[in-house]
């Protein structure tokens, strides 16, 4: 019997999404003879047993000093904000959330899930969430930018529309991760994966994964190259201004945002393709599907720590904010370094000191 005659049985049994793991669930009777046939994955597993904790540990540092900043100073010190503003601070938020989620998936890839059946159908959400969400604040940026640059200046500031809109996007975002709260689950290896009933069929899951697509990636780009095609047209025909750096700064959040979610995106889409026609027939192919996936995901999940950098960071105003939070803190500490200490056995005063120590 041909290998993909071997795969589909098992996968006409399985309900996990995966492919073709030696640990999928398979029930009814089954000629156990046949098993050396499926394909067997353990490489795939060691690969992520390394590479995952390694790299989900490097962006979450990253990622959470970089977006820590920046909520910190929109929160606290930036009290008149614009549009951009107010969805920069949001795209924090969605960035931070999805990175306390990564040491869970670290976590994961080594050892297995061990939080239980809520706690995988929680983080799972939580994840899709704020991977989604994100996305959709970068579109609604290059929108606000758009029409800064194309159209009259607006002094309103922050207004109900804006507020819709940030809700919007959130609750589109939920809507997404429904799914995740559904299906995912604990298997018996230990693995939160998504299991899907045999009765939805390979359409259903192949249509999640392209409204993932969709949303998470397809409608963002489509916007984000209009508005930012349309405004880099509009400086160059301006006269009499600095346009370098404005057009570079958008040539390179549009080079960012490709080179880091189109690769996966690619795979993801191969993916369902892959659900719904079988197209993967051969153990080898099977396995590099996977390690693409682990990979790309990887590097998308990076953009949520370069967010800050491209979107904060380039602007002069936004390090003037940070430059008088660190001239604040350093005055904090240089008054507290010098209160003077009197000591618990004398009543003589004794010289200033600058330590804290009893």
């Amino acid at each position: 019997m041909e290998f993909f005659q071997i795969a589909a049985m098992a996968l006409e049994h399985n309900h996990s999404i995966d492919y073709y793991y030696e640990e999928s669930e398979i029930n009814g009777t089954h000629d156990y003879s046949q098993y050396e046939l499926i394909c067997i994955k353990e490489e795939v597993r060691n690969f992520a047993k390394v590479f995952l904790p390694a790299f989900f540990t490097i962006a979450f540092i990253i990622g959470i000093a970089g977006n820590s900043i920046v909520v910190v100073i929109y929160a606290c010190y930036k009290k008149q904000r614009t549009k951009t503003d107010v969805y920069i601070l949001n795209l924090a938020v969605a960035d931070l959330l999805l990175l306390f989620t990564l040491p869970f998936w670290a976590v994961n890839a080594v050892h297995g899930w061990v939080l239980g059946k809520i706690m995988c159908k929680v983080t799972s959400a939580l994840y899709t969430v704020n991977f989604v969400s994100g996305m959709q604040f970068l579109a609604c940026i290059s929108i606000d930018r758009y029409w800064a640059v194309t159209k009259a200046p607006s002094h309103s500031g922050v207004g109900r529309p804006c507020l819709i809109i940030c809700f919007c996007v959130w609750m589109a975002a939920i809507l997404l991760s429904v799914p995740q709260l559904v299906f995912y689950t604990v298997n018996h290896m230990a693995r939160c994966i998504p299991t899907f009933p045999h009765h939805l069929g390979t359409s259903v899951k192949a249509s999640i994964q392209l409204l993932e697509i969709c949303f998470g990636f397809v409608i963002p780009f489509l916007i984000m190259g209009v508005c930012y095609f349309i405004t880099a047209r509009t400086l160059i025909k301006m006269p009499n201004i600095k346009k370098s750096r404005p057009l570079k700064v958008l040539l390179t959040v549009v080079i960012v945002f490709i080179v880091t979610q189109l690769p996966y995106n690619i795979v993801k889409f191969c993916q369902a393709i892959d659900i719904i026609y079988f197209l993967i027939t051969d153990c080898d192919m099977s396995k590099r599907m996977d390690v693409a996936i682990q990979v790309t995901e990887s590097i998308a999940l990076f953009h949520s720590c370069l967010n800050p950098v491209l979107y904060v960071f380039m602007g002069s105003s936004f390090k003037n904010y940070i430059m008088k939070a660190a001239k604040k803190y350093g005055s904090w500490r240089r008054q507290r370094q010098n209160v003077e200490e009197i000591p618990f056995d004398s009543e003589v005063p004794t010289e200033p000191t600058s330590t804290l120590s009893i």
